[in-house]
């Protein structure tokens, strides 16, 4: 670390939780991002500020008007071109030392797989189910940890699923892959800084995973009511008749 990597993350190195280590172990870090939208921005933004090594994008959508109003990686400047390049700007003009992988297009399970292996966390902030049972699959198969979110109207979620300890649950667990339609949010609407707030707490989670702090969100369900700005936790439990856990664990 570097006398303007010491200054720039001071603040962060000041916690006892954190310290001179904990920002090394993030520096050297490497997070993947799918879905460069909503959660995905402020996942981005502020993964980038504390110092995450590199972030690998994941997104073939492009911007557009419609997106500005949750999307805040993005800007009108922005309008048309591919969310991954766009973001990639808006984060080095936030922290140059930053290293960015862009992938542009919706990876195949092989492909995934690659990526996947080579990286610490993965941030789930895409918006339709079969890339979420997708990315579960392929991470409880490498044991990577999965920071998952998700907003809608005026509700949240977010979990840490770790295939790492013993007994924890999966997506599949919670959700059945039934094939059944999902709502979205240019459908139903949802506000703007609920985004925020669920992909910042994805981001806290994220940090404490690499840095090795607190307890995680891994075997917890968080769900946010910001009409009434009220959370509820929900305690998860490992499905035995889940397939994907029962394989991932033979």
């Amino acid at each position: 670390m570097n006398d303007e990597q010491l200054f720039r993350y001071s603040r962060q190195i000041l916690l006892p939780q954190i310290d001179f280590d904990g920002q090394q172990k993030l520096l050297d870090s490497h997070v993947l991002i799918i879905g460069l939208g909503g959660l995905g921005s402020p996942v981005a933004m502020y993964l980038a500020a504390a110092g995450i090594g590199k972030l690998t994008l994941v997104d073939d959508d492009a911007v557009e008007l419609s997106n500005l109003q949750r999307q805040i990686v993005h800007t009108e400047q922005d309008l048309d071109r591919l969310k991954v390049e766009s973001a990639a700007d808006s984060l080095l003009a936030l922290n140059s030392g930053l290293q960015i992988e862009m992938k542009t297009s919706r990876l195949t399970k092989q492909e995934l797989s690659i990526v996947v292996e080579v990286v610490d966390v993965v941030v789930d902030c895409s918006d339709n189910f079969a890339t979420r049972f997708l990315l579960n699959e392929v991470t409880q198969e490498l044991k990577t940890p999965l920071v998952s979110g998700a907003a809608i109207r005026m509700e949240g979620q977010v979990t840490v699923y770790d295939p790492r300890q013993s007994g924890s649950a999966c997506y599949r667990c919670l959700y059945q892959d039934n094939g059944e339609l999902q709502q979205t949010c240019s459908e139903i609407g949802v506000l703007s800084p609920l985004l925020g707030i669920i992909g910042s707490v994805q981001a806290v989670e994220t940090v404490k995973l690499i840095a090795g702090i607190g307890e995680t969100l891994a075997g917890r369900l968080l769900i946010l009511d910001a009409l009434s700005m009220t959370w509820q936790e929900i305690k998860l439990r490992q499905d035995p008749h889940c397939p994907i856990c029962n394989k991932a664990t033979q």
